[in-house]
């Protein structure tokens, strides 16, 4: 039994750094070199990570500065970050790539809370299909006689106090991404 716990709850924990990982990559208005973790440019017939191509860092609040190791790689790059849902174009001046982060509308924020809530429901909907699934492992031990009346019923509670700590750790996770577009 205490496998199945441990387990629901190191599915848990990644479901929680793939809602981190989700709200890092949307783009706040700050400038976050995270937003280009999922852009990959072809190099060499490979499909590779901006991160791996070039260094990346925060010029000030709303700029990105990508400067590539191998410059033959700039307009890759350049393509790639057009080619991607971004939505910023870039700007090259030949030995760098710049990326300025607009300031964002209110219409905007609406739409960013919209999906950071949608974000953190589906993950509320995984954490809750993880319950289930230890639950139906514990019953289909209690069927073949591995564990008693009592034990599940224990285990129901140990479930059910794991699930709705990782929910409200989600809850908390939305609400602080929330502040951040808010208050940008």
């Amino acid at each position: 039994m205490k496998e199945v716990l441990n387990n629901a709850k190191d599915k848990m924990e990644k479901t929680l750094k793939v809602l981190a990982s989700d709200f890092a990559a949307i783009r706040a208005g700050r400038a976050n070199p995270a937003v280009l973790d999922r852009i990959t440019v072809d190099y060499y017939g490979t499909q590779t990570p901006i991160n791996q191509m070039a260094a990346i860092s925060v010029q000030d609040a709303r700029v990105l500065v990508i400067q590539p190791w191998d410059k033959s790689s700039l307009k890759a790059i350049e393509k790639g970050i057009l080619a991607s849902d971004l939505g910023i174009n870039p700007q090259n001046d030949g030995a760098v790539i710049r990326l300025t982060f607009p300031q964002l509308s209110e219409e905007r924020r609406k739409d960013l809370t919209k999906d950071i809530r949608k974000l953190g429901e589906d993950s509320k909907v995984a954490i809750r299909s993880i319950r289930r699934d230890a639950n139906d492992k514990i019953k289909s031990m209690k069927k073949n006689g591995d564990v008693t009346e009592d034990d599940v019923k224990q285990f129901d509670k140990d479930v059910q106090k794991l699930t709705d700590k990782y929910i409200s750790l989600v809850d908390d996770q939305v609400a602080v991404k929330e502040k951040e577009i808010l208050s940008v």
